[in-house]
């Protein structure tokens, strides 16, 4: 099955960011929700897995409150893993669809055997529920914590313990700010938490935030892992570089090289039509993040596997 909904979508401003010396591929790339046509500079090794996108199905009712959204489908994703090589996925459930997780399930189907998906459900859900979940495919639940709606901070620790028996992980979209006053919930969390868009760091204090000390210190506990997605989120300085978003970036992939991944976020939803991102600029930052090219692996093929529940390679 295919298409789908949410609110505008799009990203930022275009440019190429440093990468390793490869030569650069001729072929053109029309990506919806995404602006140029280049590949990137850098290759993405086999079995590479973009960790954060979101398929909309206007097939499928927004959840009360929410406002229809373009479509973007499993096809339209495919033009964007043409263009930069990733070959794994992991379906983001958006918020606009509340916890009717069926577009997303959709999507995954559609895409097929490659790809895993991340659901959002509530404390109301059957273990019945969750385990014909994980039989399609779902290797998590996310908590969109930006905005009021399905879920509630009240809401991680008891689905937590619910779903760490599946092996599952609870990620976490969320203010940096507010990261940081819900401080003491997270640290109760035995089980996998993962943080969006590099846990929203504020600039520009960045590395220096509290923020960023605060999910160091989570970090250092071993039980959770970081997007590096999400350049534009949070940034001052902007596209192509978004220095100050890369210098948290980099800090994170270097503080836990093993509990970091990469997404795409694509189609972008909070991002203006006018302001989309180039998403070949967006992966390459990668080269920047992580220079090391065995820590790249990891980040883009060894990490998710583990993480997402894909054959090791």
């Amino acid at each position: 099955m295919t298409y789908l909904d949410r609110r505008t979508l799009l990203g930022t401003a275009a440019g190429v960011a440093a990468g390793p010396a490869f030569a650069q591929p001729t072929a053109t790339h029309d990506v919806p929700f995404s602006t140029g046509t280049n590949a990137p500079a850098l290759r993405a090794p086999a079995n590479s897995c973009d960790c954060h996108f979101h398929i909309y199905d206007n097939r499928f009712p927004p959840a009360p409150g929410g406002l229809p959204a373009a479509n973007a489908s499993p096809d339209d994703y495919r033009k964007l893993q043409a263009r930069i090589g990733t070959t794994r996925g992991v379906v983001v459930q958006p918020s606009l669809y509340g916890v009717n997780n069926e577009p997303t399930l959709a999507g995954m189907a559609a895409l097929g055997p490659n790809f895993r998906a991340v659901a959002v459900v509530n404390t109301s859900v059957t273990d019945a529920e969750l385990q014909r979940l994980h039989g399609l495919g779902v290797r998590g639940i996310r908590f969109n914590l930006a905005q009021a709606g399905t879920t509630t901070l009240e809401m991680v620790e008891p689905l937590s313990a619910r779903v760490d028996a599946l092996g599952w992980h609870c990620q976490v979209n969320m203010p940096g700010d507010k990261i940081v006053e819900a401080g003491p919930t997270f640290l109760r969390v035995r089980g996998k938490m993962v943080f969006d868009h590099l846990a929203h760091v504020p600039h520009p204090a960045g590395v220096d935030s509290d923020t960023y000390k605060f999910i160091r210190r989570l970090l250092d506990q071993g039980n959770t892992w970081v997007k590096l997605s999400g350049a534009y989120a949070d940034t001052k300085t902007g596209a192509p570089a978004y220095a100050d978003a890369s210098l948290v970036a980099r800090a994170f992939a270097a503080a836990a090289p093993e509990r970091v991944v990469w997404g795409s976020d694509w189609p972008h939803p909070t991002e203006r039509a006018d302001n989309r991102p180039n998403d070949a600029t967006l992966f390459d930052l990668l080269s920047d993040w992580v220079p090391d090219e065995r820590a790249r692996h990891k980040v883009l093929v060894d990490n998710p596997a583990l993480l997402y529940d894909f054959p090791a390679t």
